[in-house]
């Protein structure tokens, strides 16, 4: 019995309740993301500490806290509880939106062939280096909450629109602010090697992030002044070749950044084989990795952090989401949110996941979860609904929850709640007037 204890929150009697996991595993791969621990007619409680105290069936939790009191209830009958969305991958701090580039796209031009001209992420840098602070967390805060009512309830967030140091350490200090000032979860990467600032070759850009950059970033990040969780390298042809990769991922991970990068997007670059050397915790895209980089992700438990609206919206050939289950790879998920790839909705990304790249909606909900928590050192306390973790969860207005992923942009009559550490953040309350269905 819980005895007369107070508790910030009891979801009760849910159709179905998604733990994701229910042993404490930091990832799932292969049968484990293809089948998830489902409990029905269920509820859960979470502690004035924001944690996750109990999971079970309805009747069970209803007579261990007979005697509790909690600061709200929320009757779930009908409906499914899931933890909150992780969004493994985003640019969501610039100025200057780029839909005309996207007419360009559509006419014929390849996403280098725009960077060559003068666009993409120069485009970008140029709108964002002329920003203010202020302008930027204004515009960055209102992504966030878009992101908080599509379900995400940790968010990955890049610098990287900067190129020179004032300006990215600008970028990181939006970051903290949003990290500091509001409930959605944030994991801040350096993406100061995004692409080589016009004027520098590529060895003097690499040259002065490591002599430049990173030493700045160890000093705010020991004074206390900026929390930066991992380091990012754009690793392609034109940009930055393997060498200056390495250089860059090892000089982050000698200042205590986890290596969480950008590679084998537009072609073969041995990206994948760099990053399980070296250790690294994810790496991204992966459209044009080989079978060896497989392989060697899957032996050194290096996730696959896949983007399925940058496949979608470039025309770019799909990441071998398959084989890379089938290989024992941590497949995750995320959005690419950035001026090239502009969604916020995690839901549309496990559709497209699903569609494009074969992915089962068990598979697809695990990459969006636990697997995308693991590729941010996070799966100790978020991606799943277990005693202990944060409570963090999503109710949505159906009795099965497979409608997130089935209704492809669906999600604005669907999530009814999105709570974070036991709060209720959002409440959406078309969803007590509309049928989901």
């Amino acid at each position: 019995m819980a005895g007369r204890q107070r508790y910030r929150l009891l979801l009760e009697n849910a159709e179905q309740l998604v733990l994701v996991c229910g042993r404490r595993e930091p990832c799932l791969r292969r049968d484990g993301a293809a089948g998830l621990a489902v409990l029905r007619a269920a509820s859960l409680v979470v502690g004035l500490d924001g944690c996750i105290k109990a999971v079970g069936q309805a009747d069970v939790i209803r007579n261990q806290f007979s005697e509790a009191t909690f600061e709200r209830i929320i009757d779930c009958s009908g409906k499914c509880v899931l933890p909150g969305l992780v969004d493994a991958h985003t640019h969501p701090v610039w100025a200057g939106d780029r839909v005309h580039e996207f007419a360009m796209k559509l006419a014929g031009a390849s996403y280098m062939e725009i960077h060559q001209a003068g666009g993409g992420i120069h485009f970008t840098v140029e709108h964002t280096r002329k920003a203010t602070e202020d302008e930027l967390f204004t515009a960055f805060r209102q992504r966030l909450e878009r992101m908080l009512r599509a379900g995400s309830t940790l968010v990955e967030c890049k610098s990287g629109y900067g190129l020179d140091l004032e300006t990215e350490l600008k970028m990181l200090r939006v970051i903290e602010r949003a990290r500091k000032s509001m409930d959605i979860g944030i994991s801040s990467t350096y993406c100061g090697a995004h692409a080589v600032p016009k004027g520098k070759t590529a060895t003097e850009a690499t040259d002065d992030i490591i002599n430049n950059h990173l030493p700045k970033l160890q000093e705010l990040k020991l004074r206390g002044e900026i929390h930066v969780n991992n380091i990012d390298v754009f690793c392609e042809k034109g940009v930055f070749d393997l060498e200056s990769t390495r250089r860059i991922l090892e000089a982050g991970k000698d200042i205590g950044l986890q290596i969480n990068f950008h590679g084998d997007e537009l072609h073969p670059m041995k990206s994948a084989e760099l990053g399980a050397e070296l250790g690294a915790r994810a790496i991204s895209h992966l459209e044009e990795v080989s079978d060896e980089g497989i392989v060697a992700m899957a032996r050194a438990k290096c996730a696959a952090v896949l983007l399925p609206t940058t496949a979608y919206m470039l025309r770019l050939k799909q990441p071998q989401a398959r084989k890379m289950l089938e290989e024992g790879v941590i497949v995750a998920l995320g959005s690419d949110f950035n001026p090239n790839a502009y969604c916020f909705s995690m839901p549309m990304v496990m559709h497209l996941a699903c569609v494009n790249m074969k992915m089962s909606m068990n598979e697809a909900l695990a990459a969006a979860t636990i697997n995308a928590a693991y590729a941010l050192g996070k799966s100790d306390t978020h991606g799943s609904l277990e005693v202990g973790k944060q409570g963090d969860l999503l109710i949505i207005n159906s009795s099965r929850w497979e409608h997130l992923i089935y209704q492809f942009g669906g999600h604005e009559a669907l999530i009814n709640y999105v709570i974070v550490k036991g709060k209720v953040i959002y409440e959406n309350e078309r969803c007590e007037t509309m049928s989901s269905y």
